[in-house]
């Protein structure tokens, strides 16, 4: 399967500690970043794996601090101008393999997340959300049966937080291809690559499923408390 690693943002939330870094090389602890974890968890979990690392601010700290974990680089120069959209344009080569995970680069997640969703192929494209976590300010889903009606930042009623993790097959990571370039050729790429799968779901009936992960234990690195919560998952998966 190709895991698409999405790592070139600033991490502006997190400043004055990404001043000197990107957030995805925040030390868990003596020996292990936010980064190397993911990147070497899916590697215990999908020997096979291809891992693509889309890398922008910072981007020779990243490459040198995974130079032995066998991974492709994908380099976003307008990284401060363009959001996970111009990211995942850059990258836009590996959407045409058969099994393709687009995972953000500031994801910590337990080992049973990764072995049982995250590492496992899929037959239909998915997003992950967390029902239990009810943040205003995230990205968020609302679901209708078993399938997404929307993904937003904008929404008031909602079903949970997006985790940042979106699962396709051969057809659906071709079809977010054809929308992802319609879209950055439109100049619309200061927007999230998510809402390329909700023009596709509103535009064109796409059939956007989701698997709720409240059992397993996350978190996306955008504040302090997160950085303590990534902390903590680390020290109970050694």
């Amino acid at each position: 399967m190709t895991y698409i690693i999405l790592s070139a943002g600033k991490g502006t939330k997190l400043q004055p500690l990404t001043l000197n870094h990107p957030k995805s090389l925040y030390k868990l602890d003596d020996k292990t970043t936010i980064l190397q974890r993911l990147v070497r968890m899916i590697r215990r979990y999908d020997a096979e794996a291809e891992i693509v690392v889309v890398v922008g601010y910072m981007y020779k700290q990243i490459q040198q601090e995974l130079e032995d974990d066998n991974v492709k680089f994908v380099h976003n120069p307008f990284y401060s101008s363009t959001s996970s959209m111009g990211s995942l344009w850059f990258a836009k080569d590996y959407l045409q393999s058969e099994n393709v995970t687009i995972i953000n680069g500031d994801i910590v997640a337990s080992d049973y997340l990764l072995k049982d969703i995250v590492c496992k192929h899929t037959d239909y494209p998915c997003v992950l959300l967390d029902s239990t976590h009810k943040d205003i300010n995230k990205y968020n889903v609302q679901v209708q049966g078993d399938m997404v009606c929307v993904m937003s930042k904008n929404l008031t009623d909602y079903f949970g937080n997006y985790a940042s993790i979106t699962k396709l097959d051969a057809v659906s990571s071709r079809f977010l291809l054809e929308q992802l370039v319609q879209m950055v050729n439109e100049e619309m790429y200061s927007l999230f690559y998510e809402d390329a799968l909700v023009q596709m779901i509103f535009e064109n009936n796409f059939e956007l499923y989701y698997t709720d992960i409240k059992d397993y234990k996350w978190t996306e690195v955008d504040s302090v408390d997160d950085l303590l919560k990534a902390r903590q998952i680390q020290q109970e998966s050694e």
